[in-house]
C-alpha cells in the first residue's frame, strides 16, 4: 500500500513538501501528485515512486479534468493497480481534497485550518507558530509526535548529472582567481517582496565575491541593474538559464545566498548554503523562512504596519514600502558578515 501526497501550490512549498515525502517513504512507496512547474524539483529523489502531473490550470482544469484525471490515479504507467492507503493533502484547496475523494482513497489527511476540510477524514492541527516544514511532516509524523531536531525538517533535493553539468557549463569560463560565489536572488511573484537595494549591495560585495545573479527569466532586467552597479566582469547572470534542480546545484556551490522572501530561499536550505533572507511585507515567523544550517533573516523591525500580508501584495497598501525601501543596505551587510563568521 502507498501514500499519496497532493501538492499543487508554490515552488517553495514543495521544496518543504520533502520532509514529509522522507518520513512516508520510511513506511512504503511514495507517490506525488504536483503542477508541470514543479514536478522537475523532484527529480531523483529517493523518497518518490511515481510523479503524478496535474495540470490543473490546463488540461486538467474544470470539473471533467478533475475526474478524468482522479480516475486515471489508480493506474500505474506499467498497467499495474495503484493501492492508496492514505491521500496527504499538502495543499488544502477544495480542489485538492476533491481529488483524493473522486479517487476513492478512503483515508484522506490534512490540516485543520484547509478549505477542504470537511472531505478529510482526518485533520492535523495547524500550527501557526511552526516552520511549514514541520507542519507538513506532522501530517505523517502526528500532532503528538516531539518536537523534530532540524535536520529532519530541512528539505533536501536532488540534482543529478545532468544539473551539474548544465552548472559546469555556465561556470566553464569564469576566472579561476580564488574568488567565492556568492549568489543573489533578487526577484519575486510578489512585487512587494522584491528588495529594492540589491544593486548597492552587489556594489560593495563584488570586490570580495564572484556575484552569481540567480532567479527566473523574468529576473534579467534585475540582474542586469546589478551588473551595472557591480561591473559585469564580477557578475554571472543566472537568471532563466538553469532549471530548478540546476539552480539548487549551483548554490550548493556558493558561499551564501541572499535572497528575498522567495523560491530561492527553499533551494538554498536544501542545497545546505548558508542563507540571509530579506522580509518586507511579510515575517519568518508565518513558518516559511531559510532552514539552511546556517542561516539568518533581516528586515525592519521599526514598522508597527508590517507584516501586512501572508504572500505580499504587488503594491503597498499604505503607498508608503518602507518595509523594504527603508531597509538599508549598511543593515543587510552587516546581517551576512555576522552569518558568515566562523
Amino acid at each position: 500500500m502507498s501514500s499519496l501526497v497532493i501538492q499543487t501550490s508554490y515552488l517553495g512549498d514543495v521544496v518543504l513538501t520533502t520532509p514529509l515525502l522522507a518520513e512516508l517513504a520510511s513506511r512504503g512507496p511514495v507517490d506525488v501528485v504536483v503542477t508541470p512547474a514543479a514536478a522537475a524539483l523532484l527529480a531523483n529523489h529517493p523518497a518518490v515512486r511515481d510523479l503524478l502531473v496535474f495540470d490543473k490550470r490546463g488540461a486538467d482544469d474544470g470539473m471533467a479534468g478533475l475526474w478524468r484525471f482522479a480516475r486515471g490515479l489508480r493506474k500505474r504507467s506499467d498497467g499495474t493497480t495503484r493501492e492508496i492507503a492514505a491521500a496527504y493533502l499538502a495543499q488544502g484547496s477544495m480542489r485538492s481534497a476533491s481529488l483524493a475523494l473522486f479517487a476513492g482513497i478512503r483515508e484522506r489527511v490534512g490540516f485543520d485550518s484547509s478549505a477542504g476540510r470537511m472531505l478529510y477524514t482526518r485533520r492535523s492541527r495547524y500550527r501557526g507558530s511552526r516552520h511549514h516544514a514541520e507542519r507538513l511532516w506532522r501530517l505523517a509524523a502526528g500532532d503528538e509526535a516531539p518536537d523534530p531536531p532540524p535536520e529532519v525538517i530541512r528539505p533536501r533535493l536532488y540534482p543529478g548529472e545532468r544539473e551539474r553539468a548544465a552548472v559546469d557549463a555556465l561556470l566553464k569560463d569564469v576566472p579561476r582567481d580564488g574568488a567565492q560565489l556568492l549568489a543573489l536572488a533578487p526577484g519575486s511573484i510578489w512585487g512587494t517582496k522584491r528588495w529594492p537595494h540589491f544593486p548597492a549591495l552587489a556594489a560593495r560585495l563584488a570586490p570580495l565575491y564572484r556575484l552569481v545573479v540567480v532567479g527566473g527569466a523574468d529576473d534579467n532586467a534585475l540582474a542586469a541593474e546589478i551588473a551595472r552597479a557591480s561591473g559585469p566582469e564580477r557578475v554571472i547572470n543566472a537568471t532563466g538559464k538553469l532549471s530548478l534542480l540546476a539552480s539548487t546545484e549551483l548554490l550548493s556551490r556558493c558561499a551564501a545566498l541572499v535572497t528575498n522572501d522567495s523560491a530561492p530561499q527553499h533551494l538554498a536550505s536544501a542545497a545546505g548554503t548558508p542563507t540571509l533572507s530579506i522580509f518586507g511585507p511579510t515575517a519568518p515567523e508565518f513558518g516559511f523562512g531559510p532552514l539552511a544550517p546556517r542561516h539568518a533573516t533581516v528586515g525592519n523591525q521599526l514598522l508597527t504596519c508590517r507584516p501586512c500580508h501572508p504572500h505580499g501584495p504587488e503594491v503597498c497598501p499604505l503607498g508608503h514600502w518602507k518595509c523594504m525601501r527603508e531597509l538599508e543596505v549598511e543593515q543587510v551587510s552587516r546581517a551576512l558578515n555576522s552569518l558568515l563568521l566562523p
